[in-house]
C-alpha cells in the first residue's frame, strides 16, 4: 500500500476552487461504464496535444460508439489534479509537479503518457536591471503555483547553481503566483521582477517587450529531459476498465503524430483555441517562436520524474522524499 505523505505544497494549494463547477459526467466516473468522457487540459502550448485531440475529434474517432466527449480547461495543476480526484474529469494533460505530488500525497493516479518536453523560460522585467541570475537576491519572482512544476525548476537552477533561495525556505527571493497569460502586465506595473514562465507566454512577453529572456529552456532545471505535460488518469479506471484507458491513450497519440507531421496546421489550431479559451490572440510569430522551444512526444521515463520529485524534496516542497513507484504505466503506449 502505498505511503501517504504530508505535502508542504498540497496544505498551501488546498483551497477548491469554485470555478472549475461540477460536472454531469457518469457517475463512478472511474468504474467500468462510462459513458462520458471529459477531457481536460491548459491553454498552454505543452498542452497542444489536447488542443489538436479536440478540434480533430480524435477522442470521438477512437472511444465506443456513443461516448460523450466534452471538455474542461484548467488554469494550474491543482485544480485539475482536485477535478480528476473527483471525477470530474476522466483524464488530461497537467504539469508533472501536480501529478507528483497529489500520487505522493496518497491520490490513486496513473500518468500514462507524456505531452510534450521543454517550454519553461526564466524571464526579467524590462528596466529591472536584472543581467544574469546572479542578481535576483532581494528580488521577487512569479511562478503559476508554489510548487508547480515550473516554480520546482526555477527554484532547483538558483538553488543548486547559485546558491539563491526563495524567502519560503529562509532565503532571498520573494514569491508570488499568478496566471502565466497575466505576467505581461505583471511586468509592465512592475509588481514582479523574475518569472518561470511556460510558453507561449514567453514568447509573447518578449515579442511586446515587456521582459527578457534571462535563462533559456534548455538550461533550466530539467529543461529538456523533464515532460512539460503528462497524461494523467484515475487508477481506479486503468483497472476497471482499461480498454477506454486504451482508446483515450490512442486518442493522445494520434493528436501528437498530427503535430509532428502537420506543424504548421497545429500551430493554426494552438493559436484559435488559446484565444478561445483566455481570449488573448497570438502572433504567429509568437507561436514559431515557442515551439522552438518544445518537443511533442507521448513517450515517459520514470526516472526522469523521480529525478525531478527529489528536486522537489530538496526545496522543501515535500516534507519526505517521495517514491514514485507505481505511477507511470507505460503500457498502453503501443507505438
Amino acid at each position: 500500500m502505498k505511503k501517504w505523505f504530508t505535502l508542504l505544497s498540497v496544505m498551501v494549494l488546498s483551497v477548491v476552487l469554485g470555478a472549475c463547477g461540477s460536472s454531469d459526467s457518469a457517475s463512478g466516473s472511474n468504474g467500468e461504464n462510462t459513458d462520458k468522457v471529459v477531457i481536460g487540459y491548459f491553454p498552454n502550448i505543452n498542452h497542444v496535444a489536447g488542443m489538436v485531440a479536440e478540434e480533430k475529434e480524435l477522442y470521438e474517432k477512437t472511444l465506443p460508439d456513443g461516448t460523450e466527449v466534452s471538455y474542461k480547461y484548467f488554469p494550474d495543476g491543482s485544480a485539475f489534479m482536485t477535478a480528476l480526484e473527483t471525477g470530474e474529469i476522466q483524464g488530461g494533460l497537467v504539469g508533472p509537479g501536480p501529478a507528483m505530488n497529489h500520487f505522493t500525497s496518497g491520490a490513486e493516479i496513473n500518468v500514462v503518457a507524456a505531452g510534450s518536453t521543454g517550454g519553461t523560460v526564466i524571464m526579467a522585467r524590462k528596466g529591472s536591471g536584472i543581467d544574469s541570475p546572479e542578481d535576483l537576491r532581494g528580488t521577487t519572482f512569479v511562478s503559476p503555483r508554489v510548487g508547480c512544476t515550473h516554480d520546482v525548476q526555477f527554484e532547483a537552477m538558483m538553488m543548486r547553481e547559485y546558491g539563491i533561495k526563495s524567502s519560503r525556505i529562509d532565503g532571498e527571493m520573494k514569491h508570488v503566483t499568478g496566471k502565466p497569460a497575466t505576467y505581461a502586465q505583471l511586468f509592465a506595473s512592475e509588481r514582479v521582477d523574475v518569472a518561470t514562465v511556460p510558453e507561449p507566454w514567453a514568447s509573447k512577453i518578449e515579442a511586446e517587450g515587456h521582459g527578457k529572456v534571462l535563462v533559456d529552456t534548455k538550461n533550466v532545471a530539467f529543461g529538456e529531459t523533464l515532460p512539460a505535460a503528462v497524461f494523467v488518469t484515475a487508477s481506479d479506471l486503468v483497472e476497471k476498465n482499461p480498454e477506454l484507458v486504451q482508446n483515450i491513450v490512442d486518442a493522445h497519440m494520434e493528436a501528437t503524430n498530427f503535430i509532428k507531421e502537420n506543424p504548421e496546421k497545429a500551430k493554426e489550431i494552438a493559436i484559435s483555441k488559446i484565444k478561445d479559451i483566455t481570449q488573448q490572440e497570438l502572433s504567429k510569430e509568437v507561436i514559431d517562436s515557442a515551439w522552438e522551444r518544445i518537443d511533442f512526444t507521448y513517450k515517459v521515463k520514470e526516472e526522469n520524474l523521480q529525478s525531478f520529485a527529489n528536486a522537489s524534496y530538496e526545496l522543501q516542497f515535500l516534507k519526505e522524499k517521495p517514491d514514485l513507484s507505481g505511477l507511470v504505466d507505460t503500457s498502453f503506449i503501443k507505438k
